[in-house]
């Protein structure tokens, strides 16, 4: 049997497998089977929580199409809360290895559990070529991409995993739905794009909704949020510092004028624990 944690961070809810004390040989296909909400257990993908030699903990996360992604925002504050509350780490500073290098993460205990969890995400990626989009310039933004039933102007950012950003005066189901599906697959995108419609409320307040990459529309994604931020400050509509509203609840992100370093500050919630059968 195969112990888990239901976790979520704002609603992007994974499956979180302990495995400093147990081995999964073939995530992807476990990926599948245990995100599927009608006969699994239900989330957006699966995180392996493992151990590093280079940091604190390293973490691997699978989508619930099976594919690999480089790095969550909401998955990592997660983790941080996995290891804290279940004293694997006990200290408020915490180091975790991704594929998108070795993030820095501050925790806010309260009551001896983690409650919200700082994350500094590093720098973004701004050069077309790297983020990777078939662009190349630096930074990319305000160009062209067409649909079957429309043409937007994005703006393209990574934080580890690629991001095109769309300002919109009103986010609507059919632009998430069918346009976000369809940018995901664009071949302008050659390792697929995770896609976000972005409505600027304030100098500081954004709203937005996300398709991502592999698990089609989440309730929130935080380098989503951190890449809407970013480009919001490129196309001067936001200072560097605002609030991003999510379907499931609302994040604080912070570029740091002086670092480049973009700063992710939300909560982390542990659901329920189980045990899954074995591996399919």
């Amino acid at each position: 049997m195969m112990r888990f944690t239901k976790m979520h961070g704002l609603g992007n809810d994974y499956i979180y497998i302990n495995c400093f004390n147990q081995t999964v040989h073939h995530p992807e296909a476990l990926a599948v089977a245990m995100s599927d909400r009608h006969f699994g257990i239900g989330g957006d993908g699966i995180v392996l929580i493992l151990p590093s030699d280079k940091a604190d903990a390293r973490m691997r996360m699978f989508n619930a199409d099976g594919s690999e992604a480089e790095m969550c925002g909401n998955a990592i504050r997660c983790v941080g809360k996995y290891l804290y509350d279940h004293g694997l780490v006990r200290k408020n500073e915490v180091t975790i290895e991704t594929l998108a290098g070795i993030k820095y993460l501050s925790l806010n205990v309260h009551h001896d559990r983690v409650e919200t969890v700082t994350v500094d995400m590093g720098e973004p990626i701004l050069e077309g070529l790297k983020i990777p989009v078939n662009v190349d310039m630096t930074p990319v933004i305000d160009q062209p991409i067409q649909t079957e039933r429309s043409e937007y102007r994005f703006t393209a950012v990574s934080m580890g995993n690629p991001h095109c950003v769309i300002f919109v005066p009103k986010i609507t189901d059919t632009m998430v739905w069918e346009d976000g599906a369809s940018i995901e697959v664009n071949p302008l995108f050659p390792r697929k794009v995770n896609v976000e419609f972005v409505t600027v409320n304030s100098e500081t307040d954004l709203s937005m909704r996300v398709w991502e990459r592999g698990s089609g529309e989440t309730m929130a994604c935080g380098t989503g949020a951190c890449a809407v931020l970013v480009a919001a400050v490129l196309n001067q509509k936001t200072k560097p510092e605002a609030t991003v509203h999510l379907l499931g609840g609302d994040l604080q992100i912070r570029w740091d004028p002086e670092t480049r370093h973009v700063f992710m500050t939300g909560p982390a919630t542990e659901v329920f624990h189980g045990e899954w059968p074995d591996e399919p």
